[in-house]
């Protein structure tokens, strides 16, 4: 027999990264009847699905009659090349993982094996936790790949072309308001944290309206001094004040036909303010120095990132202005709070950082995705996005983990102390810090029972309906493939 048995076969080594949550398929393929039942009862009790054959003609009818995340082989078989067998193996099923064993475990054959796709080499005998970990790492990396596709597929989706990207709940409902107000007048107001994407929405509302093939203008009147601001928005005449040396166009002016994003709305100075109210109300303004009334057709989005309500009553922001801006208010959430959200967004710039930098990554380790979730994020998307092309441009690897993100972002998933809110400048009160992990409990019992709400409301000892408004509340959608599972 060519397995080694001195170690315990009941007890599993630690994890490598993370652990796999749904039950994986193993395909064993040796000659020698002791050795697959040895190996089937090692990897079953790690929880693995094991399906043993002795002979290279078996498994690809196995294969063919079913399929498998791993197929660990024998390079030395009864009935032929093990090596050929993992060719075959690799070229007809390219998503399969091959793990090559021998006996005769010489640096010749690990390499040929190698080179042909094995994912990794095992030399006779074999000990249980070493075989154990193995799988652990074939069945993690098949699921990062399996991954990797099933989020290509979701950036091929609608409003991706955008670049905004989500499948929680809330991100839904902000998909469904840029479609229902694209095509009226209506002005909008965008209201959402620093980074949260509140251009990436109003350029979203401009490309899926009527209005697409005319010009978007956006500008932020927080970032221009208040004595120019006006003169951007309105333009001015020769002479209006002292520089004026010619007449120019405002941004209203340069938008005509098409539309105009103002951020940062509540920087707008009372005369500003004055001026707005005008021109949402009747698209109707004079260049300073002018006593010519320009009208234009204009579509009109504002953004935010402070509470106007708060404005109002602090006497910052004129209530009359509030009200003819809080039309159509489109609340973007913060990225803690897309939990789901996070992989596909770090995917998307993944694949833009590699296109910009000119380098190949498969994608993230499972162990660097979670550390991502579990990060609070206050800069948000943009954040997110400084944190993957750091990654990119500084690691060697083909996949990107943990040492490849920011000390900060694993030290807090480490330490998991995030228990400060930025938003709300205070300690989390104690509902606020359950919230996290009862989030994270429910995700990965869902993902442990396949989305299936049923399997995962009696694991959790809660009823459907409780469970289905958990997952409304924290944003975890079903994913697409997952939809319609019960």
């Amino acid at each position: 027999m060519e397995v080694n048995v001195s170690s315990d076969p009941g007890k599993s080594p630690a994890p490598v990264g993370t652990p796999h949550t749904h039950q994986s398929r193993v395909l064993l393929v040796d000659d020698e009847r002791t050795v697959v039942d040895a190996l089937t009862q090692f990897l079953a009790a790690d929880g693995h699905d094991v399906v043993g054959v002795g002979s290279g003609q078996e498994a690809l009818l196995e294969l063919e009659r079913s399929t498998y995340d791993v197929m660990i082989t024998d390079l030395v078989l009864s009935d032929g090349d093990g090596v050929e067998l993992l060719r075959t193996a690799r070229d007809r099923w390219p998503d399969l993982l091959v793990v090559a064993m021998s006996g005769y475990g010489t640096i010749e054959s690990a390499v040929e094996a190698m080179k042909v796709g094995a994912f990794e080499f095992l030399a006779k005998p074999v000990r249980p936790d070493e075989i154990k970990q193995v799988a652990r790492r074939a069945i993690e990396q098949q699921g990062a790949l399996r991954a990797k596709r099933s989020l290509r597929r979701v950036l091929d989706a609608p409003f991706n072309s955008d670049a905004i990207i989500g499948r929680t709940y809330q991100m839904q409902r902000v998909f469904d308001l840029i479609e229902t107000v694209a095509d009226s007048k209506t002005t909008v107001l965008i209201h959402g944290e620093t980074g949260t994407g509140k251009s990436m929405i109003a350029r979203a509302i401009h490309q899926h309206s009527q209005r697409r093939s005319r010009p978007f203008v956006e500008i932020s009147c927080g970032a221009i001094p208040e004595t120019l601001l006006a003169s951007e928005l309105f333009g001015h005449v020769k002479g209006a004040f002292t520089g004026a040396l010619a007449d120019k166009d405002g941004k209203f002016r340069a938008a005509d036909g098409g539309t105009i994003f103002l951020d940062e709305i509540a920087c707008a100075s009372p005369s500003l303010q004055v001026k707005l109210l005008r021109i949402l109300q009747e698209r109707q303004f004079e260049p300073l120095g002018s006593n010519r009334t320009v009208t234009v057709d204009v579509r009109v989005i504002l953004a935010t990132n402070t509470d106007l309500a708060q404005e109002v009553a602090a006497g910052r922001l004129r209530a009359d202005l509030y009200y003819r801006v809080n039309v159509v208010k489109i609340d973007l959430p913060p990225l803690r709070e897309r939990l789901t959200d996070i992989p596909l967004l770090a995917e998307h710039f993944l694949q833009k950082c590699e296109r910009q930098c000119g380098k190949q990554r498969l994608g993230f380790t499972p162990a660097a995705v979670q550390c991502m979730q579990r990060f609070r994020w206050p800069g948000n998307v943009r954040e997110l996005e400084n944190c993957v092309e750091r990654a990119v441009v500084l690691t060697r690897g083909e996949w990107l983990d943990t040492h490849d993100l920011p000390p900060a972002v694993v030290e807090a998933a480490e330490t998991d102390t995030a228990l400060f809110s930025p938003a709300r400048g205070r300690p989390l009160t104690l509902k606020e810090a359950l919230e996290e992990p009862e989030r994270r409990i429910i995700l990965a019992a869902l993902e442990a029972n396949g989305w299936n709400r049923q399997r995962t409301a009696h694991g959790l000892d809660v009823n459907r309906t409780t469970l289905y408004k958990k997952m409304k509340l924290y944003g975890l959608a079903e994913p697409a493939d997952k939809a319609d599972t019960a």
